[in-house]
């Protein structure tokens, strides 16, 4: 099965949001078996509608749409879609009782504009939207299938998993399919694409290697799809294929994998914390508080994360950290001395087991010769070792921030791992 996936808003076509419901659909859909071929976005009149409709449809099975079926004016989705099934539309009195129920509980009036949402294509079997008041709307042409979902992704999401892909699955049986993530931090794809060439040069036709890079890490994806007679097993075959090649992977770079699948970093270096039973703090200058704000995205993360201190300037370093007036003045906030005493300072003022200290030059202005943009200084310590480390980024102070927040998080996660 192929689907083409169409969003449909003028917001989309001018930047105002991300389509982030294209994404989500496509993981979805693609666990299941089953291809997205192509995605594409329209606008909001009917013209630009059918177009995008028709487009997809001569490319795909199935054509999924999100958005334009709110009840105002700018909203033309659901007529549109009437006028290309030749339906009439008419009022849905479950739907209508569904969407009252909702304001009920939320102790609003029911706005009169409801009554033309709950008016929908006589030709459209109706998707009941439980959390959410416009419906999802499934049309079936010539052997194709056509689904109209809500825009709000959470609305969306909610009918793909509860009406559209059990339905979809029934339809159109899934050829396997199986996948495996290691996700890896502190080496650049390029590096990593020569250190596996030949574990990647050896895989069967019908497994594939993917990098997904992103700001300081790379996912390397495992797909496998099942290429011979469908047998009661085969998906399971696949599987146990997928968990070998997976670990003879990670055999070839120990160092560099923290987990598998959507396990972050952050996660990564909680369970290690956890199971050394350590307590780890932060004490941050031109990150502002980023590596604490990442660690604490973790449910549970109080239990090893006390706390964390951003001391910006000199005096801030000095009074909370006690960093040494003197290293300050001679070898400025961003250098080796400063971030050692910042982690050992750490250590005593948080009471912790483990601190991180980090200290650069974010830019986009504040760099020197001797210490350009992107310039930062890091340093993880306990009660018996220090390690400093020195990274040079690029200009862009947001990227700047990111990159020192993973680069710090997979600094302490080396360390409690005692590969540095």
């Amino acid at each position: 099965m192929t689907a083409h996936l169409l969003t449909i808003g003028d917001e989309i076509l001018i930047g105002q949001i991300v389509d982030t419901n294209s994404a989500w659909m496509s993981r979805e859909l693609n666990l299941r078996g089953m291809r997205v071929n192509g995605k594409s976005s329209v606008g909001d009149t009917r013209e630009e509608i059918i177009q995008g409709v028709e487009h997809a449809a001569s490319t795909a099975d199935v054509v999924i749409m999100t958005g334009g079926l709110g009840p105002t004016k700018d909203d033309v989705t659901k007529k549109t879609l009437a006028g290309m099934f030749d339906s009439g539309m008419s009022f849905h009195q479950e739907t209508y009782d569904r969407i009252a129920a909702f304001f009920a509980r939320i102790g609003r009036a029911l706005p009169a504009a409801m009554r033309d949402q709950a008016t929908v294509p006589d030709k459209a079997l109706l998707l009941p939207n439980k959390v959410g008041q416009a419906p999802g709307m499934w049309f079936e042409r010539d052997g194709k299938v056509f689904i109209s979902l809500p825009g709000v992704p959470f609305e969306m999401e909610y009918l793909m998993s509860a009406e559209v892909l059990p339905r979809l699955q029934q339809r159109y049986p899934a050829q396997p399919i199986a996948h495996r993530t290691l996700a890896t931090a502190g080496e650049g794809e390029s590096v990593i694409a020569k250190r596996i060439e030949a574990f990647e040069d050896a895989l069967p036709p019908h497994i594939k290697l993917a990098y997904l890079p992103s700001l300081g890490q790379v996912r390397l994806r495992l797909t496998g799809v099942w290429n011979g007679p469908l047998v009661p097993d085969a998906q399971a075959i696949l599987e146990a294929e997928l968990d070998d090649k997976k670990m003879a992977l990670h055999a070839l770079i120990p160092d560099i994998v923290y987990g598998y699948e959507e396990e972050s970093l952050q996660q990564a270096v909680g369970k290690l914390l956890l199971d050394q039973g350590k307590q780890l703090g932060t004490a941050e200058s031109c990150t502002g508080g980023y590596v604490a704000h990442l660690i604490t995205t973790v449910a549970g993360s109080s239990v090893y994360f006390p706390g964390s201190v951003v001391t910006y300037s000199y005096e801030m370093k000095s009074k909370l950290l006690g960093v040494k007036p003197d290293s300050l003045t001679r070898f400025g906030a961003v250098s080796e001395e400063t971030v050692r005493e910042m982690a050992l300072g750490a250590l005593d003022t948080l009471g912790v087991d483990v601190a991180v200290a980090i200290s650069g030059i974010a830019g986009p202005s504040g760099g020197t010769p001797e210490k350009p943009v992107g310039t930062v200084w890091m340093a993880v310590c306990d009660r018996e070792r220090t390690v400093a480390v020195k990274h040079h980024f690029g200009r862009d102070r947001l990227k700047n921030i990111q990159l020192t927040g993973v680069y710090a998080l997979n600094l302490v996660r080396q360390f409690l791992l005692g590969q540095v």
